[in-house]
């Protein structure tokens, strides 16, 4: 989860916007965003692409093989 919290927290600086700016254009709760920056994994995929794709991105699940 490191990689998409440092991936969040420096396009989100980059587009000059405050973690509250950036969750109401993402159209989800401060507290969505705080934890990805923090890097936190009890986050749901569904909230966490929400966000990336702001930026054009997004995640899947990860398979087992």
């Amino acid at each position: 989860m490191n990689l998409i919290s440092d991936f969040v927290k420096k396009r989100r600086k980059l587009a000059g916007l405050t973690q509250e700016e950036f969750a109401m254009k993402a159209g989800v709760a401060l507290t969505v965003i705080r934890k990805i920056e923090q890097g936190k994994d009890n986050l749901s995929l569904s909230k966490v692409n929400q966000v990336l794709k702001m930026f054009g991105h997004t995640v899947g699940p990860i398979e087992d093989k």
